[in-house]
Formats: C-alpha cells, sequence, structure tokens
C-alpha cells in the first residue's frame, strides 16, 4: 500500500462520508472510527458500516461509548428533537463535549496505530451553532494532542484535517461528487421515524435538504427505491 496512514471519524452521515472519501481520493490510507454512544438515531451505525466497506477502508472500528448515562442533549436523553426549524443559539441536539471525546479516542488509535492524521467532517456554516465545529476549537484540540502525547512531544506532530471546514451544505455535496463519496449510503436524521425512514424535519434534515436544493442535486438516499 502507497499513502500515509489517517484516522477518520465516520459516523454515516454526509459530512463524515464526504471527508472520508476526499481522503481517500487524496491518496490517504484509512482507519475509520464509529462511535456508538446510544445515540437516538442509531440507525447511522449500519449506513457508516456501508460506507466503510464502499471506500474500502483498511479498517473499521465501532466503539461502544455510551454518553446516555451523561445525557444533556436530545440525542442522548429523552428530550424532544425539535422540529420547527434552526433555531438561534446552541440547540439540544448539541451533545457535550462530543467531538472532544471522539477527536480524543481518535487521537488515541492514531498514535497506537503509528498514524499522525486525524480527519473530521466539521463545518462552520450549516452546523447548528455546536461550539465544537469551529476553528477554534480544532486548533485547540491539535495544540493538545501535540502536547499530550508521546508522539506529539518527540516531534511527531499530529494533525487534524477539516477540509469541510468553510463549506456550507451545498458546497460540501459538491465536494462529495468531486470525490466519488457514496452519498446515497448516508444518514442525516436525528429522529427517525418508526418505519425507518428520515423525519424530514429536524435540523439535520433540514440542513440536508436545503444543501441538495442548493446545489441542484437530487439526494439519492431520500429518493424512493426503484
Amino acid at each position: 500500500m502507497t499513502g500515509k496512514l489517517a484516522v477518520v471519524l465516520l459516523s454515516g452521515g454526509l459530512d463524515s462520508t464526504t471527508v472520508a472519501a476526499i481522503a481517500r481520493a487524496q491518496g490517504w490510507r484509512l482507519l475509520a472510527l464509529t462511535i456508538d454512544y446510544n445515540q437516538r438515531h442509531r440507525i447511522e451505525l449500519e449506513h457508516a458500516a456501508r460506507v466503510a466497506r464502499a471506500l474500502d477502508v483498511e479498517r473499521h472500528i465501532t466503539l461502544p461509548l455510551d454518553l446516555t448515562g451523561f445525557g444533556g442533549s436530545a440525542l442522548t436523553a429523552d428530550i424532544a428533537v425539535p422540529k420547527t426549524g434552526v433555531a438561534p443559539g446552541i440547540p439540544v441536539t448539541y451533545v457535550p463535549a462530543r467531538n472532544t471525546i471522539f477527536l480524543s479516542v481518535a487521537l488515541g488509535w492514531a498514535e497506537a496505530a503509528g498514524a499522525r492524521d486525524l480527519f473530521i467532517g466539521v463545518n462552520a456554516l450549516d452546523f447548528s451553532g455546536y461550539p465544537d465545529c469551529r476553528p477554534e476549537f480544532i486548533a485547540a484540540f491539535e495544540a493538545m494532542a501535540n502536547a499530550a502525547t508521546k508522539a506529539g512531544v518527540e516531534g511527531e506532530r499530529f494533525k487534524v484535517h477539516t477540509p469541510l471546514m468553510a463549506l456550507d451544505k451545498a458546497g460540501i455535496i459538491r465536494a462529495a461528487h468531486d470525490a466519488g463519496a457514496p452519498i446515497d449510503l448516508t444518514w442525516s436524521c436525528y429522529d427517525p421515524l418508526p418505519s425507518g425512514r428520515p423525519c424530514g424535519a429536524c435540523d439535520s434534515c433540514r440542513l440536508r435538504a436545503k444543501g441538495f436544493a442548493e446545489a441542484g442535486v437530487v439526494d439519492p438516499a431520500q429518493s424512493p427505491s426503484p
């Protein structure tokens, strides 16, 4: 195998799938990490596995890390998922410190595996107001990673790659197309219907629909099966 090794956080959603496809198209060898935090939308775990297979990653780990004991989010506690549109402020679908936790786990795997690069699908435009999707957070985490690890203090510096940071959802969809991402396998909805279909009304569904509409592309994951 040629190319450098990287760990990519893969939720099974549009953004993380696009990032994984971009990294792969750039020649990276991928270790894919999915966190099973007992989230309301556990269906995304199945989609992450399908995406990992489609992208032919070298190894895919789904790690159990139940955050429902902490609660504090509509995704990890008995709190209703908002269905009235994207509201100002940080919404109740924010999971406390989620990206800090997930990147820390990815960092541990990266150091153990000899990888020094991490990929994550955060962006600072269509991001529902989550504080752990901003450039300031990524810069702070990267500095921490290089201060907190054996590899970092010995000069093997870690880099957190965020290729979607400056893109809106329409731009992400175009990037997904350019990278050959299997977007038909992705899942975005926070609150699946009993039928297993997306609700179409949560923030994540709304942002996804807005992105496809603005990109002028039909969402293959939402189209009826032929």
